[in-house]
């Protein structure tokens, strides 16, 4: 079954790219002359996904007032975090709780998607349905992330994900979760790291290797290789 809402998330501080996200949020920072939200909200509407939901938190009116005179507006819901944030996962289990779609696909915009993404994205959708699974995660060799400082987060074996003393892979920031995996939550604010160990230590986290070029903004460091670079 395709799936029809993406999730972005939105409500980060962004604090290792002070002085820029004093004043401007993470998700509006600029690269190659586009906002890293405007470039995950054209790889969604490359996929083909009508319903976007995104979550807001630190400087949010500037977020609202983006999406406000965006061209995809009409499809975008803004749902606040509220008065905390609510962290990656609990961002998420309020983005998903009322509604009644059980699959979601998840972007962190941190990452620069682009068309790169569009076949692996579609193979990850298919391998989920075909497999009948609760979860994928988009992981990349660390060999191919223009951030040489990534650890890794996982080890990955036929689609598989553990961990191990050396993990050669990192977590883009796409997922496709589904909602059932919320459904033993109690609190409201969690990291989405919560969810995943507790399907590490069932064996059941799943992994899909992407073979395009990382790129992702972690701090102040990257963001100037990347401005030096265009």
């Amino acid at each position: 079954m395709k799936i029809k809402t993406a999730l972005i998330l939105c409500a980060g501080y962004g604090v290792r790219l002070n002085p820029i996200t004093l004043k401007t949020p993470k998700p509006l920072i600029e690269i190659n002359n586009f906002t890293l939200l405007d470039n995950t909200l054209n790889i969604i509407e490359y996929l083909g996904i009508k319903k976007i939901k995104i979550n807001t938190f630190y400087l949010q009116d500037q977020i609202i007032n983006f999406i406000y005179n965006h061209r995809l507006k009409s499809c975008i819901e803004i749902i606040k975090d509220g008065d905390k944030i609510l962290d990656t996962g609990g961002g998420i289990f309020n983005l998903i709780k009322s509604s009644n779609e059980k699959d979601f696909i998840v972007f962190n915009p941190d990452t620069i998607w682009d068309k790169n993404y569009l076949d692996i994205i579609n193979e990850m959708e298919e391998f989920y349905n075909n497999k009948n699974i609760q979860n994928l995660l988009m992981v990349v060799n660390k060999s191919r992330s223009f951030d040489t400082r990534f650890k890794g987060d996982f080890e990955l074996n036929k689609n598989k994900l553990n961990k191990s003393k050396i993990n050669n892979y990192i977590y883009t920031g796409c997922q496709i979760l589904n909602k059932n995996l919320f459904k033993e939550i109690k609190d409201s604010s969690f990291s989405i790291s919560k969810i995943w160990e507790n399907q590490l230590e069932q064996n059941l986290l799943y992994g899909y290797e992407s073979k395009a070029n990382f790129i992702h903004l972690t701090d102040l460091e990257i963001y100037n290789k990347l401005s030096k670079s265009n």
